[in-house]
Order: structure tokens, then sequence, then C-alpha cells
């Protein structure tokens, strides 16, 4: 879930303008030491947002660190914009686990079936739900 390059540049562009505000009214250690802690905070907040990892592995889903055992899976329906929209809006379910980013548009929502969980379906943003779905269900059809 890594931010698209537009993030980047204006994530550092508006840390930079923010240290130039700075170091246009502030002389001595004042005019540098915001480009030495806002652009490197930024950098780190940016990769803070896209350090999640969505992965099948050893029959779980891995969601950061989040870990759903594949033989719960009931059903795994790939999502496009308007689906992740919807299974998302006004009649989504609040015990549903969400993980999505509003910079990737489509989804995968996995519905689950364990009787001691009371989460219904995950919805997990990807940029390949097809592909997420599959290998699901297959690594769901192998155990």
């Amino acid at each position: 879930m890594t931010l698209p390059w537009w993030l980047w540049l204006a994530g550092l562009s508006a840390a930079a303008l923010l240290a130039a505000e700075v170091w246009m009214g502030a002389p001595g250690v004042r005019a540098w030491l915001p480009f030495a802690v806002l652009v490197p905070g930024a950098v780190g907040g940016l990769w803070w947002l896209g350090r999640i990892r969505v992965r099948v592995h050893d029959g779980e889903l891995l969601v950061d660190d989040a870990r759903l055992p594949v033989r719960f899976v009931a059903d795994v329906v790939p999502l496009d914009v308007a689906g992740r929209r919807e299974a998302l809006g006004v009649g989504a379910d609040p015990l549903a686990f969400v993980v999505q980013r509003p910079w990737i548009g489509p989804a995968v929502q996995v519905v689950l079936d364990d009787p001691d969980d009371p989460t219904p379906f995950w919805v997990v943003s990807t940029r390949r739900p097809v592909e997420l779905a599959e290998a699901i269900l297959a690594a769901r059809d192998a155990d």
C-alpha cells in the first residue's frame, strides 16, 4: 500500500514550504533547524503511511500485523471503487475489520465464517484485488 509519487511530492513540498517560511523570518539556528526537522519528519510520516503490506503466507492472510487464518474464509469478493464505497458506506457493519487507503481505489472483501468471531468481514485495499482474491481462495482450498 505504498504511496504514489505525487503524494510524496506534495508532502515533501509542503514540509519544504513550511521550513522556508520559518527560514525567511528567523536568523541563526532557526534558519536551518526547520529544514533539519520538517523534511525528515515528512519523509518518516510518508513512509509510515505506506508501510502496510498485504500478503497470503503459510495459510494466513497478513495485513500489517493482523492475521487471518484462511480456514475461516467463506468467500472473497474483489471490489472496484464503487463496490468499496458501498461496502464501507452508510450501511456498513461497524464490526467489520477495515484497512483502506484513499489513494488505492480497489479492494477485496473477505467474508468470514467463524462462529467465535463477531467480525463479519474484512475489507482491505489492494491494487490487484482479483489476484489477492485468487491467492486467498487458493490458500483456503489447499488447507
